[in-house]
């Protein structure tokens, strides 16, 4: 099924059923897309993660033409799948809060400031919200893949950074 993301002003022009079928993104329809944060990996193959994209594209890249996630209007979601021991590299998002609830399996999440790390191991149906400007990172401490949902509140933010204490400062996304 070919996903028409819908607009507000498709409400009332369009046929109803058509515009509510509009709104749904199903499983089946998802892709764990591995090549958006595939750029990571020059730091080492523990950071091979997979976006599976529902709304927008957060700040992974653009995405504007993938047709099978409904363009953000004010947030957008996803899912990450992290391999056992695969790792979310330190990094800020300056302008924007971001929260990650898990689905299955175990995950640390780090805090950082100024060199210090303070980490949480979060599972199912546990959640973190991290304000704009704090470093975060994530690493799969389970041996299963880990599944969560990244939830970034606005509708496309900026690149994220990476600190010096990150193992990715310096890596470029070419």
């Amino acid at each position: 099924m070919s996903h028409s993301p819908a607009a507000p002003q498709d409400y009332l022009e369009n046929d109803l059923a058509e515009y509510a079928d509009s709104l749904i993104l199903t499983k089946a329809s998802r892709y764990e897309d591995w090549d958006t944060l595939s750029f990571q990996e020059q730091a080492g193959p523990q950071f091979r993660r997979a976006q599976i994209r529902y709304v927008g594209s957060g700040a992974t890249g653009n995405h504007d033409g993938d047709g099978r996630s409904i363009a953000s209007r004010g947030f957008t979601f996803s899912n990450m799948l992290l391999p056992p021991g695969g790792e979310g590299p330190e990094h800020t998002h300056h302008d924007v809060e971001e929260a990650f609830f898990v689905l299955e399996g175990e995950v640390e999440v780090g805090v950082h400031r100024d060199g210090e790390v303070v980490k949480r191991v979060l599972g199912y149906r546990d959640m973190i919200v991290v304000p704009a400007g704090v470093p975060r990172s994530l690493k799969n401490i389970g041996d299963t893949d880990a599944l969560f949902c990244v939830i970034i509140g606005t509708q496309k933010p900026q690149i994220p950074t990476y600190p010096e204490t990150s193992v990715m400062h310096g890596v470029s996304r070419n």
